[in-house]
């Protein structure tokens, strides 16, 4: 049985920092690229960030760039996303995914596995 788990979300201040993770399950992970993925209520799900299978490029959105960074531990099975510097627009559901990613791809279509979904708030 294929399973995503993120974890880490919460509730933080603005301009602190949390670290993501997504363990994966029922499935090779190392043939996967993993994305994350962000949804507020109301929009499309936007791609935050993407890291290959073959070679670990990696892709960010513009409005996470240099804020946020993405790493695997295949050995572990696991993804993480570290968040710094967030920002009260940074505040949505952050979803982990498996499929196809890398450094110039990082969108929804391409994913074949999702987790549920952790909450993450940027408030003060």
């Amino acid at each position: 049985q294929v399973q995503l788990v993120e974890s880490g979300g919460g509730l933080v201040q603005p301009g602190g920092s949390l670290r993501l993770s997504c363990t994966a399950s029922g499935f090779t992970f190392d043939f996967y690229g993993i994305g994350w993925f962000r949804q507020v209520p109301g929009k499309e799900r936007e791609g935050v960030s993407c890291i290959s299978n073959t070679d670990g490029s990696t892709y960010y959105a513009d409005t996470v760039k240099g804020r946020f960074t993405i790493s695997r531990d295949n050995a572990k099975n696991t993804a993480y996303l570290q968040m710094n510097s967030l920002k009260p627009e940074d505040t949505a559901v952050y979803y982990c995914a498996a499929g196809y990613a890398n450094s110039g791809y990082c969108d929804h279509y391409g994913m074949d596995y999702w987790g549920k979904g952790t909450p993450v708030t940027v408030s003060s």
